[in-house]
């Protein structure tokens, strides 16, 4: 960089700041085996904080399947889906999909963060109004910001106010509502139902993002929408975390389908998924709608460590595997993660500006691979830190 330029400087100060603030945040590189997390010290923690619900990253059929597809297809897909790089597997995943949540077409992308921007900046226009939950991912909330649209949030989860706002925008071109099925800090669900029938009520399209619904709720692992008996106009559907993978598919329309196709950016001109990832995936399908044991076992996982720290109010209650603990300030949160850390028990240490201030939580998260032992474990540990601060 030039000497004369000012950005050095600010980047010194922007660190800076956030080191006094107790919110820097590193990379660190971890070996990932049975459920644990083992470090560069050779260290060996339970892993509590990730999004692997259903344990497929490391399932052996699963494994098997991408090795099989990298035979079949070599290792990437070498082009654009317009171009040569869209094959048989990506045609044979998407029509499992398809089959499996009951939409006309599937569209895939790298990830779950450049399947929401696409949708958004391909449909919405100027003189259009995004009604976006307040605690939509960052991914919606920045493509909302950057779109020709007028983005409005509600207040998390409030009818009444998405409601109203739609009345108020009765005008507007078209109007369009995104949620989350669950909210992956707070884990705690939509009110999907009563959106959808907002949205019909008031000719709104809805979209929901079902990151970490889908596979972990809903007959057949459908998610959030088949467990609250709606069908949104799209659902974005991840694969990074009960899928135990990576990309994402928009489910929809024939003819949303199709003018994604032509119109958006992030499919258009980005290289295709490796179609060994795609026949992977098709395979993760499959188990995730047969294996409901692995469902049932997280209902188990999540009654126990419920049921050990029922008299804490900082320990949310959910449905699902996201179990959030608020200890609000940054210190208080990260002395308990270090605790449970030096027990062998690696959570996630959650802090502004990821959550609002005065909300820093552990994240913990419930997977799979973990025994009804490991979670007592880690609950007993955990309600010990929390009384020990109670009696302070």
């Amino acid at each position: 960089m030039s000497e004369s330029s000012r950005l050095p400087s600010r980047i010194a100060q922007k660190l800076a700041e956030r080191q006094q603030q107790g919110l820097h945040r590193s990379v660190r590189a971890f070996h990932h085996q049975d459920g644990k997390l083992i470090d560069e010290h050779n260290n060996t923690y339970l892993n509590f904080s990730g999004n692997d619900y259903l344990g497929l990253a490391n399932d052996p059929a699963l494994i098997s399947a991408w090795q099989d597809g990298l035979s079949l297809y070599g290792a990437g897909s070498t082009a654009s889906p317009l171009v040569t790089g869209f094959s048989h597997a990506h045609q044979a995943l998407e029509a499992s999909l398809c089959e499996w949540l009951g939409f006309d077409k599937a569209l895939l992308f790298n990830s779950g963060f450049s399947a929401n921007q696409a949708v958004i900046f391909s449909l919405l226009e100027k003189g259009d109004v995004l009604f976006q939950d307040k605690l939509n991912h960052a991914s919606l909330m920045e493509a909302g910001i950057l779109s020709e649209a007028t983005m409005l949030r509600f207040l998390h989860n409030n009818i009444a106010k998405l409601d109203s706002g739609l009345k108020n925008q009765a005008d507007a071109p078209s109007r369009f509502v995104i949620t989350e099925g669950v909210f992956s800090m707070d884990g705690d669900l939509s009110p999907l139902a009563d959106i959808a029938s907002v949205c019909r009520a008031n000719e709104a399209c809805l979209m929901v993002d079902d990151a970490h619904g889908i596979g972990a709720l809903g007959k057949e692992g459908r998610g959030s929408c088949d467990n609250a008996g709606i069908q949104p106009d799209i659902l974005i559907v991840p694969f990074g975390k009960a899928f135990g993978m990576m990309g994402a598919a928009v489910m929809c329309s024939a003819q949303v389908h199709d003018y994604l196709t032509q119109f958006a950016r992030h499919y258009v001109y980005s290289t295709a998924m490796p179609p060994a990832q795609a026949y992977a995936l098709s395979k993760a399908v499959s188990i995730i709608r047969k294996d409901n044991w692995r469902r049932e076992k997280l209902h188990e996982l999540s009654s126990l460590f419920h049921c050990v720290l029922s008299e804490h109010h900082g320990v949310v209650e959910t449905q699902t595997p996201i179990k959030p603990v608020v200890l609000g300030d940054v210190t208080t949160m990260l002395t308990a993660a270090e605790h449970l850390k030096s027990a062998g028990f690696w959570t996630g240490a959650i802090r502004p500006p990821t959550v609002p201030p005065n909300s820093s939580r552990l994240r913990i998260t419930l997977s799979v691979n973990q025994t009804l032992d490991d979670v007592n474990a880690l609950a007993c540990k955990l309600r010990h830190i929390l009384e020990g601060e109670r009696h302070e």
